[in-house]
């Protein structure tokens, strides 16, 4: 099974400039928790920010949700994949890595995000439907 048959193509991003706020205001739309940050241009990296940074910051750092700018506390770059890569390897990354998620890119564009959550859905899906069959 590879990254591209389970990542979620319809991926949320969102400005490096935009505000906390607005970043909450989109996950809550678009119902997500987290969003890809834009690059500035070709040259520049992918970045990731979740709802679990954005609440650290604003109870860490006792930050103002309209005056802290995305950029201040995302992580990028983002570690990426392609997908045509073995889930099973994205798997043992996520592990590794203590990550929750992985920005897919092919051709240095973004073309989806795998989540552990996506992987572990397969998995248990597979192995019902074979537990099912027997």
């Amino acid at each position: 099974m590879l990254v591209k048959d389970i990542m979620q193509a319809d991926v949320v991003t969102i400005s490096p400039l935009a505000t906390l706020r607005e970043a909450m205001d989109q996950m809550k739309r678009h119902k997500v928790k987290s969003l890809v940050v834009e690059r500035r241009d070709e040259h520049d990296a992918y970045g990731i920010v979740t709802y679990t940074t954005i609440l650290r910051t604003i109870i860490a750092e006792e930050g103002d949700i309209d005056l802290v700018n995305v950029y201040d506390v995302c992580t990028k770059p983002v570690i990426t994949v392609p997908p045509g890569m073995h889930v099973k390897y994205v798997a043992r990354l996520l592990v590794a890595q203590q990550l929750r998620r992985l920005v897919v890119l092919e051709s240095d564009e973004l073309v989806g995000l795998i989540t552990m959550n996506d992987i572990v859905g397969e998995f248990l899906a597979l192995a019902e439907k074979a537990h099912v069959e027997s």
